[in-house]
Protein backbone atom coordinates (compact mmCIF):
# COMPACT_ATOMS: atom_id res chain seq x y z
CA UNK A 1 0.00 0.00 0.00
CA UNK A 2 1.58 3.32 -0.75
CA UNK A 3 2.18 6.56 1.30
CA UNK A 4 1.59 3.78 4.11
CA UNK A 5 3.64 6.04 6.83
CA UNK A 6 0.96 8.76 5.63
CA UNK A 7 -2.06 6.96 6.35
CA UNK A 8 -0.91 5.91 9.66
CA UNK A 9 -0.17 9.08 10.68
CA UNK A 10 -3.68 9.88 9.67
CA UNK A 11 -5.12 7.06 11.40
CA UNK A 12 -3.19 7.91 14.66
CA UNK A 13 -4.83 11.50 14.05
CA UNK A 14 -1.52 13.52 13.78
CA UNK A 15 -2.18 14.15 10.48
CA UNK A 16 -5.57 15.71 8.96
CA UNK A 17 -7.29 12.75 6.12
CA UNK A 18 -8.17 13.87 3.00
CA UNK A 19 -11.78 13.85 3.48
CA UNK A 20 -13.91 13.29 6.77
CA UNK A 21 -17.51 11.74 6.57
CA UNK A 22 -19.05 12.96 9.80
CA UNK A 23 -22.75 11.74 10.92
CA UNK A 24 -22.93 8.68 9.35
CA UNK A 25 -24.96 5.68 9.77
CA UNK A 26 -22.50 3.03 9.26
CA UNK A 27 -24.07 -0.84 8.44
CA UNK A 28 -21.11 -2.69 9.77
CA UNK A 29 -21.49 -6.20 7.43
CA UNK A 30 -18.57 -7.40 9.62
CA UNK A 31 -19.62 -6.76 12.74
CA UNK A 32 -23.88 -6.83 12.32
CA UNK A 33 -24.34 -3.74 13.70
CA UNK A 34 -25.86 -0.50 12.49
CA UNK A 35 -24.64 2.69 14.37
CA UNK A 36 -23.66 6.69 14.49
CA UNK A 37 -20.11 6.87 13.43
CA UNK A 38 -17.30 9.78 11.92
CA UNK A 39 -14.72 8.04 9.08
CA UNK A 40 -11.80 9.38 7.73
CA UNK A 41 -10.72 8.60 4.20
CA UNK A 42 -7.13 9.47 2.81
CA UNK A 43 -5.72 8.43 -0.95
CA UNK A 44 -9.09 6.13 -1.42
CA UNK A 45 -8.37 4.19 1.61
CA UNK A 46 -10.75 3.72 5.08
CA UNK A 47 -8.42 5.22 7.52
CA UNK A 48 -10.71 4.69 10.51
CA UNK A 49 -13.34 5.55 12.44
CA UNK A 50 -13.46 8.70 15.11
CA UNK A 51 -13.34 12.06 15.85
CA UNK A 52 -10.62 13.03 12.82
CA UNK A 53 -10.25 16.30 11.26
CA UNK A 54 -10.27 16.26 7.42
CA UNK A 55 -9.46 18.69 4.81
CA UNK A 56 -12.51 18.58 3.56
CA UNK A 57 -15.60 17.43 5.79
CA UNK A 58 -18.77 15.85 3.91
CA UNK A 59 -22.20 16.09 6.63
CA UNK A 60 -24.09 12.80 5.60
CA UNK A 61 -26.39 13.97 8.43
CA UNK A 62 -27.45 10.49 9.60
CA UNK A 63 -27.83 8.84 6.39
CA UNK A 64 -26.81 5.19 6.25
CA UNK A 65 -23.35 3.65 4.38
CA UNK A 66 -22.77 0.45 3.45
CA UNK A 67 -20.42 -0.91 1.25
CA UNK A 68 -21.04 -0.62 -2.37
CA UNK A 69 -22.43 -3.78 -3.90
CA UNK A 70 -20.70 -6.83 -5.62
CA UNK A 71 -22.04 -8.87 -8.42
CA UNK A 72 -20.72 -12.19 -7.92
CA UNK A 73 -21.53 -13.93 -11.31
CA UNK A 74 -22.34 -11.85 -14.33
CA UNK A 75 -21.81 -12.12 -18.35
CA UNK A 76 -21.35 -8.67 -19.15
CA UNK A 77 -22.03 -9.25 -22.99
CA UNK A 78 -25.68 -10.07 -21.51
CA UNK A 79 -26.47 -6.22 -21.18
CA UNK A 80 -25.10 -5.51 -24.77
CA UNK A 81 -22.79 -2.98 -23.32
CA UNK A 82 -19.58 -1.81 -23.83
CA UNK A 83 -17.47 -2.10 -20.44
CA UNK A 84 -17.73 1.61 -19.53
CA UNK A 85 -21.50 1.93 -20.65
CA UNK A 86 -22.14 -0.91 -18.26
CA UNK A 87 -20.88 1.26 -15.71
CA UNK A 88 -23.04 4.14 -16.63
CA UNK A 89 -26.15 1.66 -15.94
CA UNK A 90 -25.10 0.40 -12.85
CA UNK A 91 -23.15 2.55 -10.70
CA UNK A 92 -25.48 4.79 -9.93
CA UNK A 93 -27.60 1.63 -8.44
CA UNK A 94 -24.94 1.36 -6.00
CA UNK A 95 -22.28 -1.25 -8.16
CA UNK A 96 -18.79 -1.34 -7.09
CA UNK A 97 -17.72 -4.74 -8.08
CA UNK A 98 -18.56 -6.97 -10.46
CA UNK A 99 -17.00 -11.03 -10.74
CA UNK A 100 -18.00 -11.73 -14.45
CA UNK A 101 -17.71 -14.54 -16.80
CA UNK A 102 -16.35 -13.56 -20.39
CA UNK A 103 -17.67 -16.94 -21.63
CA UNK A 104 -19.64 -15.14 -24.50
CA UNK A 105 -16.57 -13.24 -25.57
CA UNK A 106 -14.41 -16.43 -25.18
CA UNK A 107 -16.89 -18.75 -27.29
CA UNK A 108 -16.84 -16.16 -30.05
CA UNK A 109 -13.26 -14.51 -30.10
CA UNK A 110 -11.27 -16.87 -27.90
CA UNK A 111 -8.28 -15.53 -25.53
CA UNK A 112 -8.66 -12.12 -27.44
CA UNK A 113 -12.47 -11.47 -26.22
CA UNK A 114 -11.16 -11.85 -22.45
CA UNK A 115 -8.06 -9.74 -23.26
CA UNK A 116 -10.91 -7.17 -24.75
CA UNK A 117 -12.59 -7.20 -22.08
CA UNK A 118 -9.65 -6.93 -19.60
CA UNK A 119 -8.44 -3.86 -21.49
CA UNK A 120 -11.66 -1.82 -21.90
CA UNK A 121 -12.72 -2.09 -17.93
CA UNK A 122 -9.59 -0.67 -17.05
CA UNK A 123 -10.10 3.06 -15.29
CA UNK A 124 -13.58 2.33 -14.47
CA UNK A 125 -15.68 3.43 -11.34
CA UNK A 126 -16.73 -0.28 -11.42
CA UNK A 127 -14.02 -3.27 -10.40
CA UNK A 128 -14.33 -5.79 -12.92
CA UNK A 129 -12.59 -9.13 -11.91
CA UNK A 130 -12.19 -12.17 -14.38
CA UNK A 131 -13.36 -15.30 -14.20
CA UNK A 132 -11.45 -17.52 -16.96
CA UNK A 133 -14.27 -19.29 -19.03
CA UNK A 134 -13.89 -22.73 -18.42
CA UNK A 135 -16.27 -24.15 -21.16
CA UNK A 136 -15.15 -23.25 -25.37
CA UNK A 137 -17.25 -24.51 -26.24
CA UNK A 138 -19.60 -25.55 -23.77
CA UNK A 139 -20.11 -28.67 -25.09
CA UNK A 140 -19.27 -30.49 -28.38
CA UNK A 141 -22.43 -30.61 -29.79
CA UNK A 142 -22.58 -26.84 -31.15
CA UNK A 143 -19.54 -25.35 -32.77
CA UNK A 144 -18.46 -22.02 -31.20
CA UNK A 145 -15.42 -19.86 -32.49
CA UNK A 146 -12.42 -20.47 -30.05
CA UNK A 147 -11.14 -24.09 -28.23
CA UNK A 148 -10.03 -23.21 -25.25
CA UNK A 149 -8.16 -26.29 -22.80
CA UNK A 150 -6.86 -26.08 -19.81
CA UNK A 151 -3.26 -24.83 -21.18
CA UNK A 152 -4.92 -21.78 -22.16
CA UNK A 153 -6.31 -20.57 -18.81
CA UNK A 154 -2.56 -21.36 -17.30
CA UNK A 155 -1.55 -18.11 -19.60
CA UNK A 156 -3.86 -15.60 -17.87
CA UNK A 157 -4.60 -17.29 -14.35
CA UNK A 158 -1.78 -15.48 -12.60
CA UNK A 159 -3.42 -11.81 -13.42
CA UNK A 160 -4.56 -10.09 -10.82
CA UNK A 161 -7.79 -9.35 -12.07
CA UNK A 162 -8.38 -12.76 -12.64
CA UNK A 163 -9.90 -14.09 -9.80
CA UNK A 164 -10.21 -17.71 -11.01
CA UNK A 165 -11.89 -20.30 -13.14
CA UNK A 166 -15.70 -19.81 -13.91
CA UNK A 167 -19.00 -22.55 -14.07
CA UNK A 168 -17.68 -25.31 -15.11
CA UNK A 169 -20.83 -26.09 -17.21
CA UNK A 170 -19.71 -29.70 -18.60
CA UNK A 171 -20.63 -30.69 -14.60
CA UNK A 172 -21.04 -34.74 -16.24
CA UNK A 173 -17.85 -34.08 -17.26
CA UNK A 174 -16.45 -33.46 -14.23
CA UNK A 175 -18.31 -35.94 -11.87
CA UNK A 176 -17.53 -38.54 -14.31
CA UNK A 177 -13.75 -37.56 -14.21
CA UNK A 178 -12.91 -36.24 -17.44
CA UNK A 179 -8.99 -35.43 -17.43
CA UNK A 180 -9.85 -31.99 -19.42
CA UNK A 181 -12.62 -30.78 -17.04
CA UNK A 182 -9.96 -31.98 -14.15
CA UNK A 183 -7.17 -30.66 -15.26
CA UNK A 184 -9.34 -26.56 -15.81
CA UNK A 185 -9.89 -27.14 -12.19
CA UNK A 186 -6.35 -28.05 -11.05
CA UNK A 187 -5.47 -24.47 -12.92
CA UNK A 188 -7.99 -22.66 -10.22
CA UNK A 189 -6.61 -24.06 -7.39
CA UNK A 190 -5.55 -21.08 -5.10
CA UNK A 191 -8.38 -19.21 -6.95
CA UNK A 192 -11.83 -19.43 -7.26
CA UNK A 193 -13.92 -22.29 -9.31
CA UNK A 194 -17.31 -21.45 -9.53
CA UNK A 195 -19.92 -24.14 -10.94
CA UNK A 196 -23.18 -24.93 -13.11
CA UNK A 197 -24.78 -27.76 -12.40
CA UNK A 198 -28.77 -27.10 -12.95
CA UNK A 199 -30.60 -29.78 -10.86
CA UNK A 200 -28.04 -31.89 -9.62
CA UNK A 201 -28.19 -33.89 -7.17
CA UNK A 202 -27.42 -37.04 -5.09
CA UNK A 203 -23.82 -38.71 -5.59
CA UNK A 204 -23.20 -37.37 -8.69
CA UNK A 205 -23.58 -34.02 -6.82
CA UNK A 206 -21.34 -35.58 -4.52
CA UNK A 207 -18.17 -36.39 -6.92
CA UNK A 208 -19.11 -32.55 -8.74
CA UNK A 209 -17.97 -30.85 -4.85
CA UNK A 210 -15.47 -33.64 -4.62
CA UNK A 211 -13.86 -32.75 -7.95
CA UNK A 212 -13.13 -28.77 -6.66
CA UNK A 213 -15.93 -27.12 -7.59
CA UNK A 214 -16.87 -24.69 -4.92
CA UNK A 215 -19.97 -22.51 -5.59
CA UNK A 216 -23.42 -22.83 -8.13
CA UNK A 217 -25.69 -20.04 -9.57
CA UNK A 218 -28.58 -22.80 -11.01
CA UNK A 219 -30.53 -23.67 -7.98
CA UNK A 220 -34.50 -22.92 -9.26
CA UNK A 221 -35.95 -25.19 -5.95
CA UNK A 222 -35.49 -24.43 -2.25
CA UNK A 223 -34.71 -28.24 -1.77
CA UNK A 224 -31.96 -27.73 -4.28
CA UNK A 225 -30.34 -24.85 -2.94
CA UNK A 226 -30.42 -26.76 0.16
CA UNK A 227 -28.77 -29.91 -0.71
CA UNK A 228 -25.82 -27.89 -2.41
CA UNK A 229 -25.39 -25.49 1.07
CA UNK A 230 -25.31 -29.04 3.16
CA UNK A 231 -21.81 -29.75 0.61
CA UNK A 232 -20.30 -26.43 1.19
CA UNK A 233 -21.11 -24.73 -1.89
CA UNK A 234 -21.03 -21.12 -1.73
CA UNK A 235 -24.65 -20.17 -2.91
CA UNK A 236 -25.09 -17.70 -5.20
CA UNK A 237 -28.78 -16.69 -5.73
CA UNK A 238 -29.51 -15.38 -8.92
CA UNK A 239 -32.19 -12.51 -9.98
CA UNK A 240 -31.51 -11.77 -13.49
CA UNK A 241 -33.66 -10.50 -16.76
CA UNK A 242 -35.20 -14.16 -17.97
CA UNK A 243 -33.50 -16.18 -14.81
CA UNK A 244 -35.30 -15.22 -11.53
CA UNK A 245 -34.74 -17.46 -8.81
CA UNK A 246 -34.64 -15.27 -5.60
CA UNK A 247 -38.27 -15.19 -5.04
CA UNK A 248 -37.77 -19.54 -4.25
CA UNK A 249 -34.08 -19.99 -3.41
CA UNK A 250 -33.81 -16.75 -0.52
CA UNK A 251 -36.34 -18.85 1.47
CA UNK A 252 -33.36 -21.44 2.26
CA UNK A 253 -31.27 -18.11 3.89
CA UNK A 254 -30.86 -18.42 7.82
CA UNK A 255 -28.57 -16.82 10.40
CA UNK A 256 -26.46 -20.05 10.48
CA UNK A 257 -25.82 -20.23 6.81
CA UNK A 258 -26.68 -16.32 5.31
CA UNK A 259 -22.40 -16.24 5.26
CA UNK A 260 -22.09 -18.70 2.50
CA UNK A 261 -25.04 -16.99 0.10
CA UNK A 262 -24.18 -14.31 -2.55
CA UNK A 263 -26.55 -12.36 -5.36
CA UNK A 264 -25.71 -12.86 -9.22
CA UNK A 265 -27.61 -11.51 -11.91
CA UNK A 266 -26.15 -13.87 -14.11
CA UNK A 267 -27.39 -12.34 -17.79
CA UNK A 268 -30.00 -8.90 -17.44
CA UNK A 269 -30.34 -6.61 -20.17
CA UNK A 270 -29.72 -3.03 -20.02
CA UNK A 271 -33.06 -1.79 -19.65
CA UNK A 272 -33.41 -3.66 -16.82
CA UNK A 273 -30.14 -2.60 -15.21
CA UNK A 274 -30.97 1.00 -15.26
CA UNK A 275 -35.11 0.62 -14.86
CA UNK A 276 -35.55 -2.02 -12.25
CA UNK A 277 -31.81 -2.32 -10.87
CA UNK A 278 -28.65 -4.48 -10.71
CA UNK A 279 -27.97 -6.24 -7.02
CA UNK A 280 -29.78 -2.99 -5.28
CA UNK A 281 -33.00 -5.06 -7.24
CA UNK A 282 -31.98 -8.17 -5.41
CA UNK A 283 -31.35 -6.75 -2.26
CA UNK A 284 -34.87 -5.04 -1.97
CA UNK A 285 -36.35 -8.42 -2.76
CA UNK A 286 -34.27 -10.37 -0.13
CA UNK A 287 -36.39 -7.75 2.07
CA UNK A 288 -39.28 -8.06 0.77
CA UNK A 289 -39.36 -11.82 1.54
CA UNK A 290 -38.05 -11.45 4.96
CA UNK A 291 -34.55 -11.48 4.76
CA UNK A 292 -33.14 -8.72 8.03
CA UNK A 293 -31.59 -5.64 5.82
CA UNK A 294 -28.27 -6.46 7.71
CA UNK A 295 -28.53 -10.28 6.30
CA UNK A 296 -29.42 -8.56 2.65
CA UNK A 297 -26.26 -6.22 3.14
CA UNK A 298 -23.72 -8.74 4.01
CA UNK A 299 -24.98 -10.97 1.51
CA UNK A 300 -24.60 -8.66 -1.12
CA UNK A 301 -21.24 -7.52 -0.24
CA UNK A 302 -18.40 -9.17 2.27
CA UNK A 303 -20.28 -12.46 1.07
CA UNK A 304 -18.82 -12.19 -2.25
CA UNK A 305 -15.43 -10.37 -1.02
CA UNK A 306 -14.64 -13.12 0.80
CA UNK A 307 -15.64 -15.80 -1.37
CA UNK A 308 -14.08 -14.86 -4.37
CA UNK A 309 -11.21 -13.66 -2.18
CA UNK A 310 -11.64 -9.76 -3.41
CA UNK A 311 -8.76 -8.12 -0.64
CA UNK A 312 -9.99 -4.71 0.72
CA UNK A 313 -13.27 -5.13 -0.92
CA UNK A 314 -16.71 -5.40 0.29
CA UNK A 315 -16.31 -3.71 4.13
CA UNK A 316 -15.94 -0.54 5.36
CA UNK A 317 -12.75 -0.89 7.65
CA UNK A 318 -9.45 0.86 7.74
CA UNK A 319 -7.53 -0.30 4.88
CA UNK A 320 -10.60 -1.31 2.78
CA UNK A 321 -10.84 0.75 -0.60
CA UNK A 322 -13.62 3.84 0.17
CA UNK A 323 -16.11 2.25 -2.06
CA UNK A 324 -19.63 2.99 -0.75
CA UNK A 325 -23.13 3.91 -0.47
CA UNK A 326 -25.07 6.27 0.71
CA UNK A 327 -29.35 6.08 1.70
CA UNK A 328 -31.60 6.85 3.36
CA UNK A 329 -34.12 3.90 4.24
CA UNK A 330 -32.89 0.84 5.37
CA UNK A 331 -36.37 -1.15 4.20
CA UNK A 332 -37.00 1.06 1.20
CA UNK A 333 -33.61 0.61 0.04
CA UNK A 334 -32.58 2.94 -2.93
CA UNK A 335 -29.36 4.21 -3.14
CA UNK A 336 -28.64 7.93 -3.00
CA UNK A 337 -25.21 8.40 -3.34
CA UNK A 338 -21.86 6.02 -4.69
CA UNK A 339 -18.63 6.44 -3.66
CA UNK A 340 -15.11 4.49 -5.75
CA UNK A 341 -11.83 5.23 -3.45
CA UNK A 342 -13.05 8.61 -2.35
CA UNK A 343 -14.83 9.79 -5.14
CA UNK A 344 -18.91 10.66 -5.58
CA UNK A 345 -19.35 8.94 -8.89
CA UNK A 346 -23.36 8.75 -8.83
CA UNK A 347 -25.83 10.98 -6.61
CA UNK A 348 -29.71 10.42 -7.42
CA UNK A 349 -29.34 8.23 -10.43
CA UNK A 350 -27.22 10.39 -12.42
CA UNK A 351 -23.45 9.02 -13.63
CA UNK A 352 -20.99 11.55 -13.04
CA UNK A 353 -17.86 10.16 -14.01
CA UNK A 354 -16.31 10.49 -16.78
CA UNK A 355 -15.31 7.22 -18.92
CA UNK A 356 -11.99 6.80 -20.36
CA UNK A 357 -11.12 6.28 -24.18
CA UNK A 358 -13.35 3.74 -26.42
CA UNK A 359 -10.84 0.45 -26.61
CA UNK A 360 -11.04 -0.34 -30.40
CA UNK A 361 -13.39 -3.09 -30.78
CA UNK A 362 -11.98 -6.67 -32.13
CA UNK A 363 -12.45 -8.41 -35.85
CA UNK A 364 -15.51 -9.09 -37.71
CA UNK A 365 -17.14 -12.38 -36.51
CA UNK A 366 -19.77 -13.08 -38.97
CA UNK A 367 -18.84 -15.63 -41.98
CA UNK A 368 -21.87 -17.62 -42.74
CA UNK A 369 -23.07 -20.37 -45.47
CA UNK A 370 -26.15 -21.42 -45.98
CA UNK A 371 -28.64 -22.03 -48.82
CA UNK A 372 -32.72 -21.30 -48.91
CA UNK A 373 -33.69 -24.46 -49.10
CA UNK A 374 -31.30 -25.76 -45.89
CA UNK A 375 -34.53 -24.63 -43.87
CA UNK A 376 -36.79 -26.68 -45.25
CA UNK A 377 -38.44 -29.91 -43.98
CA UNK A 378 -39.25 -32.65 -45.67
CA UNK A 379 -42.43 -34.20 -44.52
CA UNK A 380 -42.38 -37.89 -42.67
CA UNK A 381 -46.16 -39.45 -43.51
CA UNK A 382 -47.57 -40.04 -40.15
CA UNK A 383 -44.03 -38.94 -37.94
CA UNK A 384 -44.71 -36.71 -34.80
CA UNK A 385 -41.96 -34.08 -33.71
CA UNK A 386 -40.12 -32.90 -31.17
CA UNK A 387 -40.77 -29.40 -30.42
CA UNK A 388 -39.02 -27.24 -27.55
CA UNK A 389 -41.51 -25.81 -25.12
CA UNK A 390 -40.35 -22.47 -23.27
CA UNK A 391 -40.55 -22.11 -20.16
CA UNK A 392 -41.54 -18.47 -18.73
CA UNK A 393 -39.04 -16.80 -16.68
CA UNK A 394 -36.74 -19.77 -17.08
CA UNK A 395 -33.81 -20.54 -19.56
CA UNK A 396 -35.15 -24.76 -18.63
CA UNK A 397 -37.06 -25.24 -21.56
CA UNK A 398 -40.09 -28.76 -22.45
CA UNK A 399 -39.94 -31.09 -24.77
CA UNK A 400 -43.04 -32.00 -26.33
CA UNK A 401 -44.59 -33.89 -28.94
CA UNK A 402 -47.12 -32.78 -31.71
CA UNK A 403 -47.95 -34.06 -35.08
CA UNK A 404 -46.87 -31.35 -37.51
CA UNK A 405 -48.19 -28.98 -39.97
CA UNK A 406 -47.34 -29.82 -43.51
CA UNK A 407 -48.14 -28.09 -47.02
CA UNK A 408 -46.66 -29.28 -49.95
CA UNK A 409 -44.72 -32.42 -48.17
CA UNK A 410 -43.14 -29.89 -46.01
CA UNK A 411 -43.43 -29.37 -42.27
CA UNK A 412 -44.08 -25.42 -41.76
CA UNK A 413 -44.67 -22.97 -39.06
CA UNK A 414 -48.55 -23.71 -37.02
CA UNK A 415 -49.26 -20.37 -36.25
CA UNK A 416 -52.83 -20.98 -34.85
CA UNK A 417 -51.02 -23.60 -32.05
CA UNK A 418 -48.37 -21.69 -31.67
CA UNK A 419 -45.46 -23.78 -33.17
CA UNK A 420 -43.17 -21.47 -34.84
CA UNK A 421 -39.61 -22.58 -36.94
CA UNK A 422 -36.47 -22.12 -35.95
CA UNK A 423 -33.38 -22.05 -37.04
CA UNK A 424 -29.69 -21.98 -35.97
CA UNK A 425 -26.72 -20.98 -38.60
CA UNK A 426 -22.90 -21.49 -37.42
CA UNK A 427 -21.45 -18.38 -37.98
CA UNK A 428 -17.86 -18.14 -36.87
CA UNK A 429 -16.24 -20.77 -39.75
CA UNK A 430 -18.54 -20.97 -42.85
CA UNK A 431 -18.98 -24.46 -41.98
CA UNK A 432 -22.61 -24.66 -43.49
CA UNK A 433 -23.75 -25.90 -40.37
CA UNK A 434 -27.75 -25.56 -40.27
CA UNK A 435 -29.98 -26.25 -37.90
CA UNK A 436 -34.05 -26.93 -38.29
CA UNK A 437 -36.77 -27.20 -35.21
CA UNK A 438 -39.75 -25.85 -34.23
CA UNK A 439 -40.31 -23.91 -30.80
CA UNK A 440 -43.65 -22.90 -29.30
CA UNK A 441 -43.56 -19.93 -26.62
CA UNK A 442 -43.26 -16.89 -28.93
CA UNK A 443 -47.11 -16.45 -30.11
CA UNK A 444 -45.82 -14.61 -32.78
CA UNK A 445 -48.74 -14.13 -35.28
CA UNK A 446 -46.57 -13.00 -38.55
CA UNK A 447 -42.75 -12.10 -39.60
CA UNK A 448 -39.69 -13.38 -37.67
CA UNK A 449 -36.96 -12.49 -35.35
CA UNK A 450 -33.29 -13.29 -35.04
CA UNK A 451 -30.24 -12.87 -33.18
CA UNK A 452 -26.64 -13.24 -33.19
CA UNK A 453 -27.10 -13.77 -29.30
CA UNK A 454 -27.28 -17.37 -28.94
CA UNK A 455 -25.61 -18.73 -25.88
CA UNK A 456 -23.00 -20.57 -25.66
CA UNK A 457 -21.49 -20.67 -29.12
CA UNK A 458 -23.33 -17.82 -30.42
CA UNK A 459 -24.42 -18.45 -34.34
CA UNK A 460 -27.58 -16.91 -35.83
CA UNK A 461 -30.65 -17.91 -34.41
CA UNK A 462 -34.01 -17.48 -35.79
CA UNK A 463 -37.60 -17.84 -34.84
CA UNK A 464 -40.65 -17.02 -37.27
CA UNK A 465 -43.40 -17.56 -39.49
CA UNK A 466 -42.12 -18.09 -42.98
CA UNK A 467 -38.94 -18.51 -44.39
CA UNK A 468 -39.06 -15.74 -46.82
CA UNK A 469 -38.86 -13.53 -43.61
CA UNK A 470 -36.55 -15.79 -41.75
CA UNK A 471 -34.39 -15.81 -44.40
CA UNK A 472 -34.25 -11.42 -44.29
CA UNK A 473 -33.48 -11.65 -40.83
CA UNK A 474 -30.22 -13.76 -41.40
CA UNK A 475 -29.31 -11.09 -44.28
CA UNK A 476 -29.61 -8.62 -41.93
CA UNK A 477 -27.66 -9.44 -39.29
CA UNK A 478 -24.74 -10.49 -42.00
CA UNK A 479 -24.72 -6.74 -42.93
CA UNK A 480 -24.82 -5.24 -39.65
CA UNK A 481 -22.12 -7.69 -38.94
CA UNK A 482 -24.02 -8.55 -35.45
CA UNK A 483 -26.95 -7.49 -34.27
CA UNK A 484 -30.96 -8.17 -33.28
CA UNK A 485 -33.83 -7.83 -36.16
CA UNK A 486 -37.15 -8.10 -36.36
CA UNK A 487 -38.81 -8.49 -39.98
CA UNK A 488 -42.24 -8.79 -41.53
CA UNK A 489 -43.20 -9.01 -45.11
CA UNK A 490 -39.50 -8.41 -45.94
CA UNK A 491 -39.32 -5.57 -44.39
CA UNK A 492 -36.72 -4.67 -41.39
CA UNK A 493 -39.04 -2.85 -38.82
CA UNK A 494 -36.51 -3.05 -35.87
CA UNK A 495 -32.80 -3.67 -35.21
CA UNK A 496 -29.91 -3.47 -32.76
CA UNK A 497 -26.20 -3.71 -34.45
CA UNK A 498 -23.64 -5.84 -32.52
CA UNK A 499 -20.74 -5.07 -34.17
CA UNK A 500 -18.27 -5.93 -31.07
CA UNK A 501 -18.27 -9.84 -31.53
CA UNK A 502 -21.57 -10.19 -32.17
CA UNK A 503 -22.73 -9.86 -28.76
CA UNK A 504 -22.04 -5.86 -27.98
CA UNK A 505 -23.02 -2.65 -29.30
CA UNK A 506 -20.25 -0.13 -29.26
CA UNK A 507 -23.54 2.22 -28.66
CA UNK A 508 -24.04 4.86 -25.82
CA UNK A 509 -26.61 3.35 -22.85
CA UNK A 510 -29.29 5.86 -24.29
CA UNK A 511 -29.43 4.61 -27.85
CA UNK A 512 -28.79 0.88 -26.81
CA UNK A 513 -32.13 1.21 -24.01
CA UNK A 514 -33.81 2.53 -26.66
CA UNK A 515 -32.98 -0.02 -29.64
CA UNK A 516 -34.01 -2.15 -27.56
CA UNK A 517 -37.38 -0.84 -26.38
CA UNK A 518 -38.48 -0.96 -30.00
CA UNK A 519 -37.32 -4.31 -30.61
CA UNK A 520 -39.17 -5.40 -27.80
CA UNK A 521 -42.31 -3.22 -28.60
CA UNK A 522 -41.85 -4.71 -31.89
CA UNK A 523 -42.17 -8.55 -30.95
CA UNK A 524 -44.96 -7.51 -28.75
CA UNK A 525 -46.79 -6.05 -31.73
CA UNK A 526 -46.19 -9.34 -33.51
CA UNK A 527 -48.33 -11.39 -30.71
CA UNK A 528 -44.90 -12.25 -29.21
CA UNK A 529 -46.07 -11.62 -24.97
CA UNK A 530 -42.27 -12.85 -23.83
CA UNK A 531 -41.10 -10.16 -21.04
CA UNK A 532 -37.84 -10.26 -22.99
CA UNK A 533 -38.53 -12.12 -26.56
CA UNK A 534 -34.76 -12.17 -27.70
CA UNK A 535 -33.29 -12.64 -24.28
CA UNK A 536 -35.50 -16.15 -24.25
CA UNK A 537 -34.76 -16.72 -27.94
CA UNK A 538 -30.94 -16.05 -26.97
CA UNK A 539 -31.07 -19.31 -24.62
CA UNK A 540 -32.95 -21.78 -26.63
CA UNK A 541 -29.47 -22.58 -28.24
CA UNK A 542 -27.73 -23.47 -24.83
CA UNK A 543 -27.14 -27.26 -25.07
CA UNK A 544 -26.24 -27.57 -21.55
CA UNK A 545 -29.52 -26.76 -20.15
CA UNK A 546 -32.29 -29.46 -20.39
CA UNK A 547 -34.72 -30.17 -22.22
CA UNK A 548 -34.68 -29.77 -25.45
CA UNK A 549 -32.47 -27.12 -27.58
CA UNK A 550 -31.22 -26.58 -31.00
CA UNK A 551 -27.81 -25.66 -32.34
CA UNK A 552 -26.51 -25.32 -35.83
CA UNK A 553 -25.47 -29.11 -35.72
CA UNK A 554 -29.80 -30.09 -35.18
CA UNK A 555 -31.79 -30.75 -32.22
CA UNK A 556 -30.06 -31.41 -28.58
CA UNK A 557 -31.50 -33.69 -25.67
CA UNK A 558 -29.79 -31.54 -23.17
CA UNK A 559 -31.01 -33.70 -20.60
CA UNK A 560 -28.44 -36.36 -21.85
CA UNK A 561 -26.21 -33.96 -23.75
CA UNK A 562 -27.10 -35.67 -26.97
CA UNK A 563 -28.30 -35.66 -30.44
CA UNK A 564 -31.84 -36.20 -31.54
CA UNK A 565 -34.04 -36.35 -34.45
CA UNK A 566 -36.99 -33.81 -35.08
CA UNK A 567 -39.06 -36.85 -36.07
CA UNK A 568 -40.28 -39.31 -33.36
Amino acid sequence: MRYLAHKLAVARGERPAEILFKNARLVNVLSGEIYLTNFAVDDGRIIGFGDYKGRKVVDLKGAYVAPSLIDGHFHVESSQLTAPEFARAVVPHGTGTVVIDPHEYANVLGLDGIRYVLESSKKLPLDFFVMLPSCVPATHLETAGANMTADDLKLMISDDRVAGVAELMNYPGVYLGMKSELAKIEVGKGKAVDGHAPGLRGKNLNAYVLAGVRSDHESTELAEAQEKLRLGMHILIREGSTERNLAHIIKVVNANNAANCSFATDDKLASDLVNEGHIDHAVREAIRHGVPPITALQIATINTARHYRLHNLGAIAPRYWADFIVFDNLKKFTVRQTWKKGVLVAENGKYLAKNPAVVPRPRSTMNLRYKPKDFIVEAIAGKKIRIIEIVPNQIVTKEVIESPKIENGQVVSDIKRDILKMVVVERHRATGNVGVGFVRGFKIKHGAIGSTVAHDAHNVVVVGTNDADIIKVIQELERLQGGQVAVTDGKVTAALPLPVAGLVSDLPLAKVMQSLDNLNATAHKMGCDLDAPFMTLSFLSLSPIPELKLTDQGLIDATHLRKTTLFV
